[in-house]
């Protein structure tokens, strides 16, 4: 049925246990799906070995040696057995949720994402245990935080649809992004899985890159994935989705105020001088956000006194 593919990183230290939590779950989802491992990062191959899953070390890098997010669609859909394939981050673990949602889906062509859940895990978990997902469960209820809109860290959608990709360097921003605005401009279903899929981010440091967290913000490989994409007027998210995906099935989208700022921001992206406006708008904005906040802790009063 599915096919699900991804690069991970170096195994080292933490990164070791949380790819390999990862892995492992999806290799107990059922119906049993294909996995592909891609790239020749330290540990990789013994990963696949371990699982008994496919292995492909040949990827093309950039000057930089990041593995390029083209190399690796385009010979994922070239070789994958099903015709559904999904990208996902090699630290997201998979729920038993994961294929009934999908199975959700009759469309011929569409993108299936949906927010993330962050927790800690620093311990191997136990598969052999019967109940390990719904201790998971219980533990990310407690501690689990759901991460904004912006950060895609799985995709599912028709082999082949994403044949061309531009060369995004993976692991830094704006290459998910444009897969939601790739999407939307070819006119196809963008649908939100938030509600009906629930992937568990395990938290985890910045340590395999040599200036940390602050790469994936500025630097050359963003400003390149920035370019590629087409600006800032193509960053996408899931509040651009068209179908919200829900235990009951497929639902239209209700208007959010978040939705709304989104297509302001690409709007005044296209402008400069309206950009300006809009960026002194959104501060103006947080700062009397903070001030009725403020406000609110040192009169004492309770939510429903400050409601309109």
């Amino acid at each position: 049925m599915l096919t699900i593919f991804t690069t991970p990183k170096p195994f080292h230290r933490h990164i070791t246990v949380i790819q390999a939590n990862a892995i492992q779950s999806w290799t107990l989802l059922r119906p049993e799906c294909e996995i592909i491992l891609f790239g020749d990062e330290e540990g990789t191959a013994e990963v696949a070995a371990k699982f008994g899953i496919r292995h492909v070390p040949e990827v093309d890098r950039n000057e930089y040696g990041t593995p390029l997010v083209s190399s690796i669609f385009r010979t994922a859909q070239q070789i994958a057995s099903n015709p559904l394939i999904s990208y996902i981050n090699a630290d997201i673990i998979l729920l038993s949720d994961f294929i009934p949602a999908i199975r959700q889906i009759h469309m011929p062509l569409f993108l299936l994402a949906g927010q993330r859940w962050n927790l800690d895990l620093t311990e191997a978990i136990d598969f052999t245990n019967p109940v390990w997902e719904e201790e998971l469960r219980a533990r990310l209820a407690d501690k689990g935080k759901l991460n904004p809109q912006w950060g895609m860290d799985y995709f599912v959608f028709p082999r082949n649809m994403y044949a061309e990709m531009p060369a995004f360097a993976i692991g830094r921003f704006f290459w998910d992004t444009w897969m939601i605005y790739r999407a939307r401009s070819m006119k196809l279903p963008v649908i939100d899985a938030t509600k009906a899929i629930t992937p568990i981010h395990q938290n985890h440091g910045y340590e395999h890159l040599p200036q940390g967290f602050e790469e994936l913000c500025k630097g050359p490989e963003r400003d390149r994935n920035l370019e590629l994409a087409g600006g800032l007027g193509h960053v996408y998210s899931l509040y651009d989705a068209t179908r919200i995906l829900t235990p009951e099935g497929l639902k239209r989208p209700k208007p959010t105020i978040g939705g709304l700022a989104a297509r302001v921001d690409r709007v005044a992206a296209s402008h400069p001088p309206l950009h300006s406006a809009v960026k002194c708008m959104w501060g103006a904005l947080w700062l009397g956000k903070a001030a009725y906040r403020r406000l609110r802790k040192l009169s004492g009063a309770k939510p429903s006194q400050w409601q309109a």
